[in-house]
């Protein structure tokens, strides 16, 4: 057997082992790590130990204790509360709320995300990472999330995070990873990165355009709520239902007998969506299907294989694909490719998480491959797919849409009954009006993608020039 039989190999220099510490798990050697590390040691610019260039609680970097969580329902009583599971969201509105009394004591305080801070994945998955948002002042963050506050007297919050972010930046963060089972950092792990200073000008021209990027996705998050405060007050829509269970009429049954789909949320959900011009939902649409589950046939030659996106990730504000799958052997392909007139519902999970949840999927994933676990709800033309997203997104689509789901362990959607859901199919104009908003929303979700990624790959051009 030779070195090119395994896969992902590589050749790890002796002085690298000598230099780690005789460290032998392959984490720091895989991870590109000490390239990168090599690459800016070659730089002839000055060069800023992360710690040094941030400032606040434990010097700019931390985390936070364990705690016990204390949920609320009530935007009164709680604050809304960030995971390294949920930081990556393009949608904050489903957090879950963090008790208030304990969110702003003396132990937790500290822990509110203001704008341009940046967030890294500690815990887990490590190195995951986003930027704070001006709409995401005033959430809380858990303890597996690192984080980063940038003092803006010595360097722009946004230039800081491209660099983190970077090819550069992220394989120096993961590679103080540490743990068999459960891998972790820690700020001291990370304190003494090395940051490249390119001069003022150069450094602003990133970092206006991260801002930029931020403030897109804001923009996409006012839009999406605008739709659908929009649609819900089309067709008079009250929050206030109770969830205090009721006992159905025997002649409601109809072979169904779980009390969920029962349930006063459900019904209500089920029943404003009948009131105003309803219409069966699979003759409003071109077909209701999920793909045929078969094997992910993977590939690592872009030239022969469609990025994959699994039934989380379309959730995210720059979804991107874990692997390829083969073009040509991956069975039944041609169904798992996305249309730009898809809304997609993850058909499976636990209540209350991505199951039901209506997205549409953004420009630079469409004509990838989603997962089979996405329900797809094709439509006839981009702004029908625009309207019915809000329809299924708002507050009573997503309970008369869980609603069909049946199976006690694992919770499952079926296309036939999400076929047969009623939706109020409303005046052109209204429709219109919802779905203009909606394609606001996604554009502005693209262009910041699109604004980000160009900040990154200025920093990384400029290492490579200078380097």
């Amino acid at each position: 057997m030779t070195f090119t039989s395994f896969k992902n190999a590589r050749i790890v220099r002796s002085g690298w082992l000598q230099e780690g510490g005789r460290r032998l798990d392959c984490n720091p050697y895989m991870s590109g790590a000490l390239e990168a590390r090599d690459t800016l040691k070659q730089l002839k610019v000055r060069k800023d130990a992360l710690g040094t260039l941030t400032k606040g609680h434990a010097g700019g970097i931390y985390n936070g204790p364990m705690f016990k969580r204390n949920y609320v329902g009530s935007a009164e009583y709680g604050v809304p509360f960030i995971s390294s599971g949920s930081m990556l969201l393009a949608d904050l509105s489903t957090l879950p709320r963090l008790r208030r009394l304990d969110a702003e004591s003396g132990r937790l305080s500290y822990l509110r995300l203001r704008p341009g801070m940046m967030m890294i994945s500690c815990s887990g998955t490590i190195g995951r990472m986003t930027y704070v948002r001006p709409d995401m002042d005033g959430v809380w963050s858990s303890q597996d999330v690192l984080k980063v506050v940038p003092n803006p007297e010595l360097i722009p919050s946004g230039y800081l995070y491209a660099f983190l972010s970077s090819r550069y930046g992220v394989p120096l963060v993961v590679s103080g990873t540490y743990g068999a089972i459960i891998q972790h950092i820690e700020a001291e792990h990370i304190a003494d990165l090395p940051v490249p200073r390119f001069g003022a000008t150069f450094e602003q021209e990133v970092a206006h355009a991260v801002d930029a990027a931020a403030a897109e996705r804001v923009a996409a998050s006012q839009y999406r709520r605008a739709a659908l405060d929009l649609f819900q007050s089309k067709i008079d829509w009250s929050e206030h239902v109770s969830f205090i269970a009721s006992a159905p009429m025997a002649s409601t049954l109809r072979g169904r007998m779980d009390a969920f789909h029962y349930s006063p949320r459900v019904e209500a959900g089920r029943a404003s969506l009948a009131s105003s011009c309803g219409a069966r939902l699979g003759d409003r649409v071109e077909t209701v299907f999920e793909p045929n589950r078969g094997s992910r046939l993977k590939v690592t030659d872009p030239a022969f294989g469609v990025p994959f996106l699994s039934s989380s990730s379309v959730f995210e504000l720059t979804p991107r694909a874990e692997y390829l799958v083969s073009r040509s052997l991956t069975p039944n392909l041609e169904g798992l490719l996305l249309s730009d007139c898809d809304v997609l519902v993850p058909r499976s999970g636990q209540l209350g998480g991505i199951i039901g949840r209506a997205v549409l999927p953004l420009p630079m994933n469409v004509g990838q491959a989603g997962s089979e676990h996405l329900v797809r709800v094709r439509c006839h033309f981009l702004s029908d797919a625009a309207y019915l997203w809000a329809v299924l997104a708002s507050e009573p689509g997503y309970w008369a849409l869980v609603g069909t789901a049946f199976g006690s362990s694992i919770p499952s959607l079926d296309s036939s009954l999400i076929s047969e859901l009623v939706v109020p199919w409303l005046p052109e104009a209204d429709r219109t009006e919802i779905a203009m908003l909606v394609s606001k929303a996604v554009t502005a979700q693209n262009k910041g993608n699109e604004l980000e990624a160009a900040a990154v790959e200025w920093l990384e051009e400029k290492v490579r020039k200078e380097s």
